[in-house]
């Protein structure tokens, strides 16, 4: 293999990058001897194989749960197919999102497989947020005999990469649990090993069970249901039907409301859901890049068993702005610089994380120059490039084959220059109306109406308001009579009330019951939505008491934490009872998904 070939398509992303490394310390010499290494080696595997040093022990008929905990639907998506492979082989299982799983029986159970995503800064999903507390108070049960397996998935941008995972698979062996299968963490392109390690736990489970003789009669294989013609791994070309700017003149921001039609496409989707876009980098960002490194679009270089052009790889495939520790090790070994390979230390974390966030990965290659970067080692130190979602601001029952979003692009400066959000500063920048982009819809079960006769309490600022309009759309076509009270926060009254005229019309149709608004910068004295919550404490409570439901969309830093304790204030205050009992009737609420979430 010359220096310039890819090291092939069995490797993850991570081997790969060793290879690479590998590749530029070594001479001919020491490849053939390194060949005739890995062909002993071979032998040895096969040889152990052959000895039944990997045979199943017998085992009698064992219990298996599926747990998983998602705020997206990765999770589940990887959930529900390992249910379905162990389906095939023969294996009996049950699929369980950590939201509806019955804490209680935990202590019942023998074998369990657990698929949990990282929240924020290492916290669990929200909708698992239950099950956690109790896993991991002294009311969980002691898992003597169990056994367990992890698989967790996080973004190693942050500190507290796949936390949650982690979490989970210390407590079970705390609780006494053994593992099935070592934990393996994923990072945002989690397909492979997420594959690799499904097929792992298959492939025990299912010999394992071959050793039980429960039954003569195996079971049939379930026919596969037929997969939906759009989806995540193929999307559909929406046509851009409108993309405008939604807030006033003289507004400190911007805001777009943008239309796509779905026509022809089968799409279909639930107020609350999501809409994924398959985003592609900036030209200009991968023209800077390209400079910085000394390296012409033209190379060719291998994505997925195919030739491609390095600048179409790094256009459409690959991450280019967000620096990953991935990356951070790769240049570290490339620049042999001391700095960098000093954040490589456990014990700097924090550090890393900060030095990440602050530093794009250009950022990274001009402070620390390198020659000779070979073009398919650098893809091999990249992730590949993800969609975007974004929470859907219409109801197909109001604008059939359309999908609607509410948009406001992520611009900042770092070092001295402009920068800006992959998704959409495309959508703001470079797409207008008839213009094609590759879409599909990403379900959101923890974030659904209620009833059409039950209340609901709406609280949003800035975009997170989008879902709402799907809401009440809905609600006007289906014609609810449960009661809606929207609480809603931005900057400026006069530039920023958005939708402004549609509120005001469900308000005068009764669709919207009520509506208070929260603009941070018309006085001195801020005020936000958790501020318009606890001044109508008094009405808050009395529509808790008569079952409504509590929905929170917007920002995760501050947002979403401020309502929280709002509504812990609001229960201690009205309920006239202590702060223990009011966080238990808040915690209740979401056990019972009368609270939901969807926070980014």
């Amino acid at each position: 293999m010359t220096r310039s070939e890819s090291p092939g398509k069995m490797l993850t992303p991570e081997q790969s990058l060793l290879v690479q490394e590998l590749l530029q310390t070594i001479g001919p010499e020491e490849a053939r001897w390194l060949s005739g290494y890995f062909a002993g080696l071979e032998a040895g595997l096969a040889s152990s194989r052959q000895a039944g040093t990997t045979e199943p022990v017998a085992a009698s008929a064992r219990k298996l749960s599926i747990l998983y905990g998602t705020e997206t639907g990765n999770a589940a998506d990887i959930a529900k197919a390992l249910s379905e492979a162990l389906q095939a082989k023969g294996v009996a299982n049950t699929l369980t999102d950590m939201a509806e799983y019955k804490v209680r029986q935990l202590g019942q159970e023998e074998d369990i497989l657990i698929i949990v995503s990282t929240y924020g800064e290492g916290d669990p999903p929200q909708p698992a947020v239950g099950f956690f507390e109790f896993v991991e108070s002294r009311k969980a049960p002691k898992l003597n005999g169990a056994r367990f397996a992890v698989l967790a998935l996080g973004d190693s941008t942050y500190e507290f990469y796949c936390q949650a995972g982690k979490r989970l698979d210390a407590r079970f062996e705390e609780l006494g649990a053994t593992r099935i299968e070592p934990r393996v963490d994923c990072d945002v392109d989690y397909e492979e090993p997420a594959a690799s390690w499904t097929d792992r736990i298959v492939e025990f489970l299912a010999a394992e069970a071959s050793t039980v003789s429960v039954s003569t009669a195996r079971p049939e294989t379930p026919a596969a249901s037929p997969a939906a013609s759009y989806s995540k791994k193929n999307p559909f070309q929406a046509r851009v039907l409108e993309n405008i700017v939604i807030v006033g003149r003289g507004s400190t921001k911007e805001t777009r409301h943008i239309e796509f039609s779905l026509e022809g496409s089968g799409l279909a989707y639930e107020p609350g859901d999501a809409l994924g876009i398959a985003a592609s980098n900036d030209p200009a960002v991968v023209e800077t890049l390209l400079q910085a490194l000394s390296l012409a679009p033209e190379e060719t270089v291998e994505f997925k068993g195919a030739h491609t052009t390095l600048g179409e790889a790094l256009t459409h495939r690959f991450e280019v702005t967000a620096a990953t520790p991935r990356f951070l090790d790769y240049w570290a070994m490339l620049s042999n610089s001391a700095e960098l390979k000093s954040l490589q230390n456990e014990d700097r974390a924090g550090e890393r994380s900060v030095f990440l966030h602050t530093h794009h990965i250009v950022d990274i290659v001009r402070r620390f120059p390198v020659s000779d970067v070979m073009p398919q080692g650098l893809l091999s130190a990249l992730r590949p490039l993800q969609p975007r979602l974004y929470s859907l601001a219409s109801s197909l029952a109001a604008a059939p084959d359309e999908a609607h979003l509410t948009v406001a692009p992520v611009r900042y400066e770092l070092h001295g220059e402009p920068r800006g959000g992959v998704a959409s500063s495309l959508l703001a920048d470079r797409v207008a109306a008839d213009d094609l982009l590759p879409v599909y819809i990403q379900g959101n079960a923890h974030f659904r109406l209620p009833a059409d006769d039950v209340p609901a309490i709406m609280i949003g600022a800035g975009t997170g308001v989008a879902p709402y309009r799907a809401f009440l759309q809905e609600r006007e076509a289906r014609g609810a009579t449960g009661r809606s009270w929207l609480f809603f926060g931005e900057r400026n009254f006069r530039t920023d009330f958005l939708y402004q005229t549609e509120w005001q019309g469900w308000l005068k149709d009764g669709t919207l019951t009520r509506m208070d608004v929260a603009f941070s910068r018309d006085r001195s004295e801020k005020t936000y939505v958790q501020h318009r919550l606890k001044e109508r404490s008094r009405e808050v409570f009395s529509w808790l008491e008569e079952g409504a439901h509590v929905y929170v969309c917007g920002d995760a830093a501050n947002l979403a934490p401020d309502v929280h304790q709002a509504l812990i204030d609001i229960v201690a205050s009205e309920g006239h009872s202590g702060r223990d009992a009011a966080e238990d009737y808040v915690r209740s609420l979401q056990s019972d998904h009368r609270y939901q979430r969807d926070v980014y």
